[in-house]
C-alpha cells in the first residue's frame, strides 16, 4: 500500500497526464516553481504543504476536494511517526 507522499505524487502525475500539462506548464499556471514541483515528483520533498497543493490544484483547474477525493486517498492508513 502507498504512503501519503506516494499517493500525492501519483495523483499529481495522473492529473498532469489527464490535462496534458508538463511540469513547466503546471508551474506557469499554478505560480509554483518548477523546482518545487520536481522536488515533489522526484522524492526530494516528501511533505509538500497544503498551500502548495492548493496552488497546484488552482493551476490544474480543480479543487482540493477533487484532488483528494480518490479511492487511493480513502484507503490510506493512518501514518503516525
Amino acid at each position: 500500500m502507498n504512503n501519503t507522499y506516494e499517493t500525492v505524487k501519483t495523483r499529481l502525475l495522473m492529473l498532469c497526464d489527464e490535462k496534458r500539462m508538463s511540469i513547466h506548464k503546471l508551474a506557469l499556471e499554478s505560480a509554483v516553481a518548477p523546482s518545487t514541483i520536481k522536488n515533489i515528483l522526484y522524492g526530494k520533498s516528501k511533505n509538500p504543504g497544503i498551500v502548495t497543493i492548493k496552488m497546484l490544484c488552482d493551476g490544474l483547474g480543480i479543487t482540493l476536494t477533487e484532488f483528494f477525493d480518490t479511492d487511493d486517498f480513502k484507503k490510506l492508513e493512518q501514518e503516525i511517526i
